[in-house]
C-alpha cells in the first residue's frame, strides 16, 4: 500500500501545483488586461489632446480692426456686469468676452456656466462641497485632478493657488470647453462632460440615452436668451 500512497501524494502535489499555476496565470492575465485597458484609455486621451492642439484655431480677432470690434465687446461686458448686479466685475467681463471671441465660443454661454458653477455669486474664492473625487475650486470650479492637465494642454503654468485667480480660472474654462466641443462636436455633450467629467458623460448617456442634462440645457437656454435680446436691440 505504501507505494500507492506515495503515488497518491505525488498526484495530489502535482494537481495542487497545476491548480496554483492556473490561478496565478489567471490573476496575471486579469491584471494585464486591466493594465492594457488603462493604457488604451490613456492613449485615447493623449490622442484627443494632440488632435485638439493640432487643430487649435488661429486668433481671428487679430484680423479685425479693434476700432470696430471693441465697442461691441464693451457693450456685451457691460450687460454681464448689469445682469449680475455688479457681482461679475467689468474687468472680468471684458476678459471673458475677448477670450470667448478668440476661441469662437458664445461669451454668454461661458458667463452662464460661471453663474451656475458659483450659484450666481461669481465668487473667485469659492470652494465646492466635498465629493468622492475631491473639492472644486475657484470661479470655474476645477478639481485638482483635472486642472493640471488642462493647464498643460493650454500652455499655462499650474499652481493650486492660481485656481482662485479669476482670469486664470476663466482661461482654464475656455481651454476645457474648446477641447470638449472639439471632442464631441456639440454643446450638450461638451457641457455635460464639463459638469460630470468625460467618464460621467458616458455614464449619463448610458442611463438616459442622450446628453441633454439639466446643466447643459439651462446654460444653453440662458445663453440664447441673451443672444435673442442682443439681436432685437
Amino acid at each position: 500500500m505504501k507505494p500507492y500512497a506515495n503515488m497518491f501524494l505525488v498526484f495530489v502535489y502535482i494537481t495542487l501545483c497545476f491548480m496554483l499555476m492556473l490561478y496565478f496565470y489567471k490573476e496575471r492575465t486579469v491584471a494585464l488586461e486591466s493594465k492594457n485597458k488603462q493604457l488604451a484609455n490613456q492613449n485615447q486621451q493623449l490622442k484627443s489632446e494632440n488632435d485638439y492642439l493640432m487643430s487649435s484655431p488661429e486668433d481671428s480677432q487679430k484680423k479685425k480692426n479693434g476700432y470696430y470690434v471693441w465697442p461691441e465687446l464693451d457693450k456685451m461686458a457691460q450687460k454681464m456686469v448689469s445682469e449680475s448686479e455688479g457681482r461679475f466685475k467689468k474687468s472680468w467681463a471684458l476678459y471673458l468676452v475677448k477670450e470667448s471671441k478668440r476661441y469662437d465660443i458664445d461669451p454668454y454661454l461661458v458667463y452662464e456656466l460661471l453663474k451656475v458653477e458659483t450659484g450666481n455669486t461669481f465668487n473667485p474664492n469659492l470652494v465646492g462641497p466635498p465629493t468622492k473625487y475631491g473639492r472644486a475650486y475657484g470661479m470655474s470650479q476645477f478639481m485638482k485632478n483635472t486642472a493640471p492637465w488642462i493647464a498643460e494642454m493650454g500652455g499655462l503654468p499650474y499652481e493650486e493657488e492660481l485656481l482662485f485667480d479669476p482670469y486664470y480660472s476663466m482661461q482654464l474654462s475656455f481651454i476645457y470647453l474648446d477641447y470638449l466641443h472639439h471632442e464631441y462636436g456639440n454643446w450638450d455633450e461638451a457641457l455635460t462632460a464639463y459638469h460630470r467629467g468625460m467618464g460621467g458623460l458616458e455614464q449619463y448617456k448610458k442611463e438616459h440615452g442622450h446628453a441633454k442634462s439639466w446643466y447643459a440645457e439651462k446654460i444653453q437656454r440662458k445663453a440664447k436668451s441673451h443672444d435673442a435680446v442682443a439681436a432685437a436691440q
